[in-house]
């Protein structure tokens, strides 16, 4: 049931991940270089040329765009997360889908570049569903299964990413205001389809949640639980109480660094490299997608039956160290797709298991907030990482990115030696 709620909820959130371009390109027509979107584009491309790489300005406006969205999601994943240990998984995750439905909606009516900026800020304030719905894994499985039962939560995280995104390029082909040019007094726009899909399908959740979604958390750990404030994340984050939960967070962070480096990096590399055309990338991206969830749906459940989970995080984080320095030192194609089965081997196993240890050394009635964080941190390596790493690509070359992944690999890899075990 959860598998199926974060798939679905997955494949919408990523429709919009290869329109970016287009976007930015169909609202600069309408709009011009004035208004709002005028002045974010003035701003990205005084950025730009700080940097040195002025034609970066597009792609340094998709980030800021993207960022927007990160950011909510490490304001507000924490504070879903601590309301669903109050007040219950089941009713968290109808109100935060009903709110993502609401941002989609928008976006199919977005005829303005600042109402599809509100539709991005509404998804990204309503987008703690992730963390309350691995929440409810926790409650309902064993400690003993706990790290495996996040191995097949990040198998729904790879599967809805690769299938989101070819949707969106699918659907992007199909322009309502083609033979309907009067609707775009509706505010329907080039994109509206693509939107459509992503609402349709959070209506599908919606409706799933609310007919097969019974309640995991029970009114005894509901009602010793924290009462929910909005807080700072910062605060939040440094207010953990357990070190090994803080330290955890903290190899996920600088890992969730390095790996939101690679994707931001990996297409202009192939396309400089070895010349490769968007199908070509999407069939790459396909590839590392595919490798990631055999990994994490089937490789790591079985080596969490036989090795503790601090050892399958220090294997995952040797496997990416091994990947990026193949991927950054590639010089034929092939030596790319073997960096990306062993990155996507390491991703694979370094994922679940931080996510299980800081289940496991988190108590039963804190479970969404300390989860909540956990996922807070990811959209702060989201928010600001794509950004850095086109910088350090451009002005640097993109064999300096996936050494700098490797290098913050290992930081991940000395910063959890000495993680204590869990109690199963």
């Amino acid at each position: 049931m959860i598998f199926l709620t974060l798939y679905i909820d997955l494949i919408g959130f990523s429709i919009i991940f290869p329109l970016g371009p287009d976007l930015l390109e169909y609202y600069l027509k309408l709009e011009g270089q004035s208004g709002l979107l005028g002045d974010l584009v003035a701003r990205t491309d005084a950025l730009a040329h700080a940097f040195g790489i002025p034609n970066y300005a597009p792609v340094l406006f998709g980030g800021v765009i993207s960022s927007i969205f990160s950011l909510l999601q490490f304001v507000f994943a924490p504070f879903w997360g601590a309301v669903s240990d109050r007040r219950g998984r089941r009713g968290v995750l109808l109100l935060t889908v009903a709110g993502t439905a609401l941002g989609y909606f928008l976006w199919v009516v977005s005829g303005s570049f600042w109402l599809f900026l509100v539709s991005r800020i509404v998804s990204g304030g309503f987008s703690g569903n992730l963390s309350v719905a691995t929440a409810a894994v926790a409650d309902v499985t064993t400690r003993e299964e706990r790290s495996k039962a996040m191995g097949l939560v990040g198998a729904a995280f790879g599967l809805g990413l690769v299938t989101g995104p070819t949707i969106g390029a699918l659907t992007a082909h199909f322009n309502l205001l083609a033979n309907h040019p009067s609707l775009a007094r509706l505010g329907i726009n080039p994109f509206s389809v693509p939107a459509l899909v992503a609402l349709g399908l959070c209506l599908v959740n919606l409706c799933w949640i609310s007919a097969r979604f019974r309640e995991t958390l029970s009114p005894e750990a509901r009602g010793r639980a924290a009462e929910p404030r909005l807080r700072n994340p910062i605060r939040a984050i440094l207010g953990l109480e357990n070190p090994a939960v803080r330290r955890t967070n903290l190899v996920a962070f600088v890992f969730s660094v390095a790996f939101v480096a690679m994707e931001a990096s990996l297409t202009f590399l192939a396309t400089q490299r070895f010349g490769y055309t968007a199908q070509e990338n999407g069939m790459m991206l396909g590839y590392l997608g595919v490798c990631a969830i055999i990994t994490q749906g089937y490789i790591v459940r079985r080596m969490l039956k036989v090795i503790r989970e601090t050892r399958v995080l220090t294997y995952g984080l040797i496997f990416t160290v091994v990947g990026m320095l193949i991927i950054g030192y590639a010089l034929r194609p092939w030596m790319l797709y073997v960096g990306l089965a062993w990155l996507a081997l390491g991703s694979g196993l370094v994922n679940p298991s931080t996510t299980g240890l800081i289940s496991l050394y988190a108590t039963a009635v804190e479970q969404g907030r300390v989860l909540g964080i956990f996922r807070s941190l990811s959209a702060l390596a989201r928010a600001f990482t794509p950004i850095l790493a086109g910088v350090v690509f451009w002005r640097f070359g993109s064999t300096s990115v996936f050494v700098g992944g490797a290098v913050l690999a290992v930081v991940a890899l000395i910063l959890g030696i000495g993680l204590p075990q869990p109690e199963k």
